[in-house]
């Protein structure tokens, strides 16, 4: 059976100092599936209405620009969000510690009593742990609130979707802007290479396969973008 690392201290210690590094890859899928998805939609929608090109090129800009803005401020918003409650709970923290250090022991000594700990070994932890006031402060954070300690830059999480946003909802508009023939066919398929792009790399993060991963995300754009096509196509014909 092949491990998906090594366990040499070596190995340990550079895979522990990557994990505590924010990583931003999560925003790029999160602003990649709407970016595609939304501007596909757009496409699909225009066309099945039979409308002009203009529209199509007017509308998705439309969409790039602004839903690509409003998700970027809205990840931003809700990362900000977690940021500011974790630097609550930490000057909560310190200040029980500096007014009831004892409680604040006797926590520490619950929650790893909880886990099992007994006797000396018990007692030992308790004394490592709130002998290094940072090291006290980001326990409770963790097990007194479940807070994750090492959070993402809100704006770095904002930015990486609005980006992700306009790198992937431009693909399904790029036919139109660059005038090719038979726009709308190719605009589908760069489209559904790029949803199944997002899936694969989704995949990190799930225990699915990466083809299964990309399989699923090109469904889910799939049928977005049918829906879209077929409402376009059943509207024309009451506005038409």
């Amino acid at each position: 059976m092949t491990l998906e690392h090594q366990h040499t201290p070596e190995a340990i210690a550079e895979r522990l100092a990557a994990e505590n590094k924010p990583n931003y890859l999560r925003d790029w899928v999160y602003g990649g599936i709407d970016g595609a998805i939304t501007t596909f939609a757009i496409v699909a929608g225009v066309v099945g209405a039979g409308l002009s090109t203009n529209v199509i090129v007017v509308l998705g800009l439309a969409n790039l620009i602004a839903d690509g803005f409003s998700m970027g401020a809205s990840n931003y918003s809700g990362t900000k969000t977690e940021v500011d409650e974790l630097e609550r709970f930490r000057q909560i923290e310190e200040k029980h510690i500096a007014k009831d250090p004892d409680g604040e022991r006797e926590e520490i000594r619950q929650i790893y009593a909880a886990k099992g700990l007994k006797g000396q070994a018990l007692e030992d932890t308790v004394l490592a742990i709130t002998s290094n006031k940072q090291v006290w402060i980001n326990t409770m954070l963790a097990e007194e609130y479940g807070l994750a300690i090492h959070l993402r830059a809100p704006f770095m999480s904002g930015f990486s979707t609005f980006l992700a946003f306009l790198v992937f909802g431009s693909i399904p508009l790029m036919p139109y802007f660059l005038g090719l023939e038979a726009p709308f066919e190719i605009s589908l398929v760069t489209t559904v290479m790029a949803f199944f792009l997002i899936g694969a790399i989704k995949s990190k993060w799930s225990l699915a396969s990466w083809w299964r991963s990309g399989a699923e995300t090109l469904l889910i754009g799939v049928v977005a973008s049918a829906t879209a096509y077929y409402i376009g196509y059943f509207v024309s014909d009451f506005v038409g």
